[in-house]
């Protein structure tokens, strides 16, 4: 029987699909699983259920020496070493399009927190210093009327600029290419990164990790933005220079940012726990029951294809067809 292990507890509707066509190992802890626990669990497995913190690479593959696919519980896949999987003929699979809106929202819900300071207000609340509306207390930046970028316009990108229509915004958007009929529908304009940076009031990332994409927000990048602008990132951690960006956040460069990743994850740079101009989220884009769940039944219908010899919906690594 197809022997499939899930390196972290998922939501259970695609555990019970698999359970239906394989067995399933789960893994009992609530944790990472450290290198030598993952290489021992997956030496007789057909399939594996990987984490973006799961190092999928060359010993996975030498340890994992069954292995026909690899799902990979999340729409990035960074962790991945996809020319390693290829030449070994193993399919790796995502989960685009069923967290797109749980993780644009939240894109949003970080927007609006820290022009707001809705952070700042709850601490103040619950420290009992509220002593009554005052005309100066708390105030933020406004969002209707401003000017969004939004730097990728992948699914993500393209759904978290879609919700600012209701805003009556500006949207500028910088991607490797132009998207036309997202223009259409949105009115965003096409421009170069240095301009979105220097004329958004926010600024959104949607990028996935690639050498191109590392650091690509260092301190220059800060610097050409306004210093009543605010940053939000949604996508991958280290698209942003952190030190860079504490530096800016510290001495006023930007007004605030938002994050929901963090260039070393779970470690991140402290002094952002010390700024009162950053809202800080672990990593939380796609947590809603209904994205987990739909991502859970992804996974699971990925490594059922493969069982029933079609190749997976969401392969990545499509190179692959070429080697069959």
């Amino acid at each position: 029987m197809f022997k499939v292990f899930v390196t972290r507890a998922i939501p259970e509707e695609g555990l019970e699909l698999l359970r239906k066509y394989c067995e399933v190992e789960v893994s009992p802890y609530d944790r990472m699983l450290t290198k030598e626990e993952l290489l021992e669990k997956i030496k007789d497995k057909d399939a594996v259920i990987t984490q973006l913190t799961d190092k999928v690479d060359k010993e996975f593959f030498e340890a994992a020496k069954n292995v026909k696919i690899v799902a990979n519980y999340a729409v990035g896949f960074d962790n991945i070493d996809l020319e390693e999987a290829t030449k070994r003929g193993v399919y790796i699979t995502n989960t685009p399009d069923v967290l797109t809106n749980a993780t644009a929202e939240l894109a949003w819900a970080l927007l609006f927190a820290a022009a707001r300071r809705v952070v700042e207000a709850d601490k103040f609340m619950r420290a009992g210093k509220f002593q009554g509306w005052a005309p100066m207390l708390f105030l933020g930046k406004g969002v209707t009327g401003k000017t969004l970028g939004v730097i990728g316009a992948g699914r993500i990108g393209q759904a978290f600029a879609k919700m600012a229509k209701g805003f009556e915004m500006k949207i500028l958007y910088n991607a490797r290419t132009p998207k036309p009929e997202f223009e259409k529908e949105t009115g965003a304009k096409y421009v170069d990164l240095d301009t979105l940076l220097k004329e958004s009031d926010f600024v959104s990332i949607h990028l996935p990790l690639t050498p191109e994409t590392r650091h690509l927000i260092g301190e220059r990048e800060l610097k050409l933005m306004k210093n009543s602008a605010i940053l939000i990132n949604t996508g991958r951690g280290p698209v942003v220079d952190e030190k860079a960006l504490v530096k800016a956040l510290k001495e006023k460069w930007i007004y605030a940012a938002g994050l929901d990743v963090y260039e070393r994850e779970p470690e991140f740079e402290k002094e952002l726990a010390e700024l009162d101009n950053v809202v800080m989220l672990p990593h939380i884009g796609s947590a809603t029951e209904e994205a987990r769940r739909d991502m859970s039944v992804l996974v699971a219908q990925n490594i059922i294809d493969v069982i029933e010899g079609r190749v997976p919906r969401t392969l990545v690594n499509k190179d692959i067809l070429n080697k069959r």
